[in-house]
């Protein structure tokens, strides 16, 4: 009788562990960890694993939970940051300016995620900027953007919403990389810059 209740125990509990690994791992807890391969410029954070044949599978179900493009690294890559320059949480309380310059792939764009990786529910229209809309700046592959609940007092001015989004973070997704960036990522990439401009604590 011990033995059997020893043996049921010890399964218990071996389930218990196996099913939190697998929650853990596969992002379902907001403690999870970074995927496989980490690349990590400047507060931004890449796995060089999404996409590869060999990506195990944890990184599989944390692709499949977070809706990313698991495209293969030739074809697409992901950086994502979740804090301004000085490493505070982006939040829809602060208004923030995103710059950068030229980008080494053929095609570029940075996306707004809320807290649970998913877009802010609300109709601005307004939760991306790509490479079309810096090329419209036509300032020689400098471009910036601003992130905010609104665009108040600033109706000509590149825009993100943040509206709804509470704690959010930005993607930054880059289609037909360069073959320097897949060799040397910290290298080749300078990943845009988030400087918070206004905070209202009080909100």
């Amino acid at each position: 009788m011990k033995l059997f209740l020893f043996l049921l125990l010890s399964g218990c509990l071996g389930l218990s562990a196996g099913g939190a690994s697998a929650l853990w791992m596969g992002g379902l807890t907001r403690s999870g960890p970074q995927l496989g391969d980490a690349v990590r410029i400047n507060g931004w954070t890449s796995d060089w694993s999404i996409g590869a044949e060999a990506a195990n599978p944890y990184v599989r179900a944390r692709v499949a939970r977070f809706g990313l493009l698991a495209l293969r690294r030739e074809e697409a890559v992901y950086f994502t940051t979740a804090r301004d320059k000085d490493g505070k949480r982006l939040s829809d309380r602060c208004i923030y300016q995103v710059t950068g310059g030229t980008m080494p792939s053929d095609w570029w764009s940075i996306t707004l995620y809320d807290r649970d990786s998913r877009l802010p529910m609300n109709e601005d229209g307004a939760l991306s900027f790509d490479a079309t809309d810096a090329a419209r700046t036509g300032t020689g592959g400098a471009w910036s953007f601003r992130v905010s609940r609104d665009q108040n007092g600033h109706p000509d001015e590149l825009w993100v919403s943040s509206r709804n989004a509470g704690r959010f973070d930005l993607t930054l997704r880059l289609y037909l990389p360069s073959d320097a960036l897949l060799e040397h990522p910290q290298a080749t990439l300078q990943p845009p810059v988030v400087d918070e401009l206004y905070c209202d604590e009080a909100a």
